[in-house]
């Protein structure tokens, strides 16, 4: 008796859904692994990993952060990407447990923030404080708060630049042990002057000394009021994007269902 066959018949399996989910996972593995690798290099320059003691305000460490965001990009792109070239139902389904919890996450974020605005506004405020007071202590606290004061809010302080007097560099009573940052503001803090092309990295110095008429050309309005207008000006395009971002993951959720659907279907079809 002639021994039967059996031709393996991809046809149920849809090579567009697989390649779709395949490419953009591409995607996002590397982004997640060069923003992972970035923040682990952040971390070896400023020797945390040899420091412990800096993992106090680890929370606050924009190379932490990194870390954080770069290990799950990574996670989740990896397995969306393996899982859909591979046609691995075990990755796709960790891939779209992923992306819902992300969801789930991202979605009761927005609500809690919605409700708990006051919460949310005192977090920042002790936030800020914290990058004021270590500003000379960790090179990446000290250039977020530059690009936040100089380049997104055009702001200084939390209130104003008299915030500036919790740092010990920048208070007041510093000139006493010879500090010549005392009673002044970082750079970022100078409005930009028209044609500057480099600019002054000590325009800051003496600007809050009684008297002094270089005031005027720091920007004196802080920067918790200035982000609440930036909101409010922007709220449109920041729903827009939440909601663009919330959609891309439910879709990637029911595309790596419907794959996996489509190779249950095949394996059943073999047997």
């Amino acid at each position: 008796m002639p021994v039967r066959k059996y031709r393996r018949d991809t046809s149920e399996v849809s090579c567009c859904l697989k390649y779709v989910i395949f490419g953009f996972n591409v995607i996002f593995w590397l982004l997640g692994l060069s923003i992972l690798a970035v923040g682990i290099w952040a971390w070896t320059e400023k020797d945390t990993f040899n420091n412990l003691s800096r993992l106090t305000n680890i929370a606050l460490d924009p190379a932490f952060v990194l870390i954080l965001i770069g290990t799950t990009t990574f996670v989740i792109g990896f397995t969306g990407c393996v899982g859909a070239l591979r046609e691995n139902t075990c990755l796709l389904s960790a891939y779209a447990i992923f992306l819902a919890i992300l969801l789930l996450l991202e979605m009761t974020a927005g609500v809690l923030g919605f409700i708990f605005k006051d919460w949310i506004k005192n977090q920042a405020t002790e936030g800020f404080q914290a990058f004021i007071i270590h500003y000379r202590e960790d090179p990446d606290q000290q250039n977020l708060i530059d690009w936040i004061q100089e380049d997104w809010l055009q702001c200084c302080g939390i209130e104003g630049p008299k915030d500036w007097d919790r740092n010990n560099y920048f208070n007041c009573s510093s000139r006493e042990v010879g500090s010549r940052e005392a009673c002044g503001v970082p750079f970022s803090c100078c409005k930009r002057k028209p044609n500057e092309i480099i600019k002054n990295k000590q325009c800051g110095y003496d600007v809050r000394k009684p008297g002094y008429s270089g005031e005027r050309n720091i920007y004196d309005r802080g920067c918790l009021r200035a982000g609440e207008e930036w909101v409010e000006a922007n709220l449109v395009p920041v729903a827009g994007a939440a909601v663009g971002v919330a959609v891309l993951q439910i879709l990637g959720i029911c595309f790596a269902q419907n794959l996996r659907a489509d190779i249950f279907a095949q394996k059943a079809k073999w047997h």
